[in-house]
């Protein structure tokens, strides 16, 4: 088969992207480098077709998705504190963007698109854990951005026969996430700052709470997701349906790493909700979903993940040190 990623060199697209080419599958990549790295596909770049350019053109994504089977559509302007910083570019990328993957879509009649939704849609309903036939309560520009990337992604079904699935991701975490942004995930700010001694930055008292979801857990997800017999229309969460605070969270990366944390507690931010936890109960009968990665687990791993990407760079500059010295 041949996929269509968008936001393939990301941290999400990038791990969907190199088990695709494991299973064998034609893949394009579609990212204008804008928040993923050419890095990520260093070890499947030959096997893959990269093109940079934005889901905003529709012309270089109608180029992009010729003779596609399916579309991972990943790309996203993905943080909340950014989309209430700047609501503009939010909409422009993840509205206008999304229905230029759709339009493009429907025209080179591709079997399905899977679309990358978020839980965010949920905003802060005190009800736990999160029910896709809950009403959305958005409480973000990026939230409502993701939903309305998610009536956008069912219309096209109801209008044009478009075979659709969107997936609502809860935090998700892993290797290859950024750590370098002010708008970073939690998760990769928090190993950061332990593997260089310094204070992570909560922001709130730490009781807030996440259904943290390992990234092969996602992956597995948007493959299943492709293909499912009865998933077409539907909206689908993607998590492990448990969850843990930011403290517990610490208390968790203290015991790996071998070494105490003490974090710096600042005011809450905008936009950021309270408490986040899947039912998966849907995705695994319809989609046969089974997340095998739990969340110490895959704290463990991705801990490991950037500690050995540390060791790399800071060998490669010791003996770049030697030759220049």
């Amino acid at each position: 088969m041949r996929y269509l990623v968008t936001g393939g060199a990301g941290f999400i697209g990038s791990n969907t992207v190199e088990e695709l080419v494991r299973r064998g599958h034609g893949v394009v990549v579609l990212d204008d480098l804008s928040g993923g790295k050419e890095d990520n596909l260093a070890e499947v770049r030959n096997k893959i077709t990269f093109i940079k350019g934005s889901v905003t053109d529709l012309e270089i994504v109608r180029r992009a998705i010729q003779e596609a089977d399916y579309v991972l559509h990943l790309a996203a302007r993905t943080s909340v504190p950014r989309s209430v910083k700047d609501p503009v570019e939010t909409n422009r990328i993840n509205i206008d963007g999304t229905l230029n993957v759709l339009v493009a879509a429907r025209d080179a009649k591709v079997k399905r698109v899977v679309y990358a939704a978020s839980s965010s849609a949920y905003g802060e309903t005190p009800t736990l854990p999160k029910v896709e036939t809950m009403p959305p309560e958005p409480i973000s520009p990026y939230g409502v951005s993701k939903y309305a990337g998610e009536l956008y992604v069912q219309v096209f079904g109801r209008c044009y026969g478009l075979e659709n699935v969107s997936l609502r991701y809860f935090n998700v975490f892993g290797p290859r996430q950024d750590p370098g942004s002010p708008y970073s995930g939690v998760l990769s700010r928090f190993i950061t700052c332990c593997l260089d001694d310094a204070e992570p930055v909560i922001y709130g008292d730490g009781e807030q709470s996440r259904d943290f979801t390992y990234v092969e857990n996602v992956v597995q997800a948007n493959l299943l997701a492709c293909e499912a017999p009865n998933a077409t229309g539907k909206v689908l969460n993607v998590g492990t349906g448990g969850r843990f605070t930011l403290n517990q969270t610490l208390k968790l990366l203290e015991g790996i790493a071998g070494k105490a944390i003490v974090a710096k507690y600042d005011p809450p931010r905008d936009g950021d909700i309270r408490d986040s936890q899947a039912d998966i109960t849907q995705s695994k009968e319809i989609l046969g979903y089974n997340p095998t990665v739990g969340f110490e687990e895959g704290l463990r791993r991705t801990y490991e993940w950037y500690r050995s990407v540390r060791t790399q760079k800071q060998e490669a500059s010791e003996d770049e040190a030697k030759k220049t010295g």
